[in-house]
């Protein structure tokens, strides 16, 4: 779900407890675009800056998971430019999609690291959360 915060930064609250904020170009005529990724819940938050060159295609991964609304074998995997932001999509029975968030300080050293997962239907939904973070990617060149 695609919504704007106190301060009017877009934010896509991509399931319960996990959400991507404050989307930024740091450099100007750069393709570095960085955000916040927040995990929160009754147990406290965890937060981490990630940084990609125009979202690395996480919008397109997004979309090609929903275009195969009728399954695929295996796991598919996204990655952020630092490794600090990685996604793993399965197929599962039932019509629906999950998706494997995992937040961390990024590699080589990944001292530590957070993973949730989030369920989606596997057509209108996965095409729903595409376009919200193309939106959200988008917002940042304004």
């Amino acid at each position: 779900m695609i919504d704007y915060d106190d301060s009017g930064a877009l934010v896509v609250q991509v399931g319960e407890g996990f959400l991507l904020s404050e989307p930024l170009r740091p450099y100007e005529d750069d393709p570095t675009l960085g955000f916040l990724v927040t995990a929160y819940g009754r147990w406290g938050s965890v937060a981490t800056a990630v940084e990609t060159w125009d979202g690395d295609g996480l919008d397109t991964f997004l979309a090609s998971l929903a275009e195969d609304f009728r399954g695929w074998q295996g796991e598919r995997t996204w990655h952020s430019l630092c490794h600090d932001l990685t996604l793993s999509a399965e197929h599962r029975s039932g019509g629906y999609v999950q998706l494997r968030w995992v937040i961390s300080d990024g590699a080589p050293t990944e001292e530590w690291r957070f993973e949730t997962s989030t369920w989606h239907e596997a057509g209108e939904g996965m095409r729903t959360l595409a376009a919200d973070i193309r939106a959200f990617i988008g917002s940042a060149a304004e």
